[in-house]
């Protein structure tokens, strides 16, 4: 995987994580602990993606 793709990829869970954690929170049943773990893992992607782009000088 090249450099651009892996960055690609990122940012698609990062998009991804968004638009489940926005499907949860306007449900009428929210899932508290199934949020929490997406947002979580929606910060570590965002980390990721900030990380490699530093690393890489690729935006």
């Amino acid at each position: 995987m090249n450099i651009q793709s892996h960055l690609d990829n990122l940012i698609r869970k990062h998009k991804s994580l968004d638009k489940e954690i926005k499907r949860i929170e306007t449900g009428a049943f929210t899932a508290e602990a199934r949020l929490h773990e997406l947002k979580k893992r929606k910060l570590q992607v965002k980390d990721e993606i900030t990380d490699f782009s530093k690393r890489t000088n690729v935006r």
